[in-house]
């Protein structure tokens, strides 16, 4: 199958395109490589380096390139700018994927894969939720999320364009960028590897679902299948979306003094004011996609987090 995967060079979409790869699909990348690195693209996948938000390219590539699906994960990952600067985040994730949609269609593909986040779609979650849990993000981040997720649904009824949304938790792994605003296992783990003391934003106590890279891409070939098999159009936004954690959450303080043991780290974190747009609490109800996808998280934390500081160390 020709799947054009959008954020291929990133941290998750790499590994992604990795996964597709090694089942026999035909990939290309599309990356602006803002974040996303060319040594992370697979070696048998192609990289065009464009933008999505110039359109006339974007259309370009896919009228070229006539994939069957495209796998979306290039996106504006960071809540603080997102808080900061709405109007980016918008034109970014929201803007630039309908432009993408509306090429989507024009160029004849059946299907679409789309990144979404479990983290911040839901708002506070004290119990795990499960997809039909009513939407309510604090973060602008968040609320694009939520507003594809609306527009891949009218996609769907509008043009026949198919479409699920996989709402992931905190993903941490191997190529994650410890340099940045997101993803607080790297962050953490490069700061302990250099001696450097770690900053928790609270108290430490926010719950998250961590789930490693390697098992969302796992999940991304099975919601592959899946969006090719089904036949029904969706009645809610919701039935095409999927929990993908590990239905366990853990807090910052726990992630810490893990790292810790990991490592070998004998300072303490620093504590900070918390920031704004951010979730106290995170819990995923992962039923729907084990029943339907056949999708269970395999790696557990500590193995996960041991691939990844082993990375972040022979990275630098």
């Amino acid at each position: 199958m020709k799947i054009l995967v959008t954020g291929g060079a990133g941290f998750i979409g790499s590994h992604v395109v990795d996964h597709y790869i090694e089942a026999g699909h035909e990939v290309l990348v599309l990356d602006n490589l803002s974040t996303g690195h060319r040594e992370n693209v697979h070696h048998k996948a192609e990289l065009i380096v464009a933008d999505l938000c110039d359109h006339d390219r974007t259309s370009d590539v896919l009228e070229r390139f006539r994939p069957r699906l495209v796998n979306h994960h290039a996106a504006q990952i960071d809540i603080r700018r997102s808080v900061a600067e709405p109007v980016f985040d918008v034109n970014v994730n929201v803007t630039a994927t309908v432009n993408l949609l509306q090429s989507a269609v024009r160029s004849g593909v059946e299907g679409v894969l789309f990144a979404s986040s479990g983290g911040a779609i839901y708002g506070e979650t004290p119990a795990p939720v499960d997809e039909q849990a009513p939407k309510a993000p604090i973060s602008p981040y968040g609320a694009a999320k939520a507003a594809v997720e609306g527009y891949l649904f009218a996609y769907a009824h509008t043009f026949g364009l198919k479409s699920l949304s996989l709402r992931y938790g905190n993903v941490y792994g191997p190529r994650q960028d410890p340099i940045g605003e997101a993803g607080v296992v790297a962050i953490f783990s490069r700061a302990m590897l250099t001696g450097t003391q770690p900053t928790i934003y609270g108290s430490g106590a926010q719950l998250r679902d961590y789930v490693c890279v390697e098992d969302v891409a796992r999940a991304n070939l099975l919601a592959t299948d899946r969006l090719f098999s089904e036949t029904a159009l969706p009645s809610t936004p919701d039935d095409g979306a999927y929990n993908i954690a590990t239905g366990a959450s853990a807090s910052v303080n726990d992630l810490f003094a893990l790292l810790k043991e990991v490592i070998g780290f004998d300072g303490e974190a620093a504590y900070a004011d918390p920031r704004t747009g951010e979730l106290v609490e995170s819990r995923l109800d992962v039923g729907k996609a084990s029943r339907t996808l056949g999708f269970q998280a395999q790696t557990p934390f500590s193995e996960g987090l041991s691939r990844t500081v082993e990375w972040i160390r022979s990275a630098r």
